[in-house]
C-alpha cells in the first residue's frame, strides 16, 4: 500500500515536471515565472527544468484546437520509471534553487501573479525539500 501511495504522488507531481515555464522582468524589476507566455511584446525566456534558458523569444502562438494532447496536457498517468524521477528531481532541485535565492518570488494564480511572503517561501522551501527527499532518493 505504501508502494502505490508513492507512485500516484510520484504520478500526480510528474506532469509538472513536463510543463513549460516563462521567465520576465516586468517594468519594476520584479522576475515573474508563469506556464502562459507574458503579453505580446514582452521578451522572455523559457525556463527548462534543469535550470538553463532558452535566448529571448517572442511568445509563442496558441496551440491548434485540434492537437494532439501530450500525457501531460491531457492528465494522463505518467510512468514510474528512473527516467522520469530523474526529470522530477531535476524540476524538483530547480526550483529549491528559485526558492532559496534572495529574489522575490511570484507565483502565477489564474490570471495574476502573486509574490509570496516570508512565510509562503519558507512553507514551498520545506515542502519543495521533503519532495526531494521523498522522490530522489536511489532505491
Amino acid at each position: 500500500m505504501h508502494r502505490s501511495l508513492i507512485a500516484l504522488a510520484l504520478l500526480s507531481l510528474a506532469t509538472l515536471a513536463t510543463a513549460q515555464v516563462y521567465k520576465w522582468t516586468d517594468a519594476h524589476g520584479t522576475i515573474h515565472y508563469s506556464e502562459a507566455p507574458p503579453t505580446e511584446g514582452t521578451n522572455f525566456k523559457k525556463v527548462r527544468a534543469n535550470g538553463s534558458a532558452e535566448p529571448l523569444a517572442p511568445p509563442a502562438a496558441p496551440a491548434a484546437a485540434n492537437s494532439a494532447p501530450t500525457a501531460a496536457s491531457s492528465g494522463l498517468p505518467v510512468m514510474d520509471t528512473p527516467e522520469n524521477r530523474g526529470k522530477l528531481c531535476t524540476m524538483l532541485k530547480a526550483n529549491l534553487t528559485v526558492l532559496q535565492a534572495h529574489g522575490p518570488v511570484v507565483q502565477q494564480q489564474g490570471d495574476k501573479s502573486v509574490a509570496l511572503d516570508d512565510a509562503q517561501r519558507k512553507q514551498q522551501v520545506d515542502s519543495t525539500q521533503g519532495q526531494i527527499q521523498q522522490y530522489c532518493q536511489s532505491k
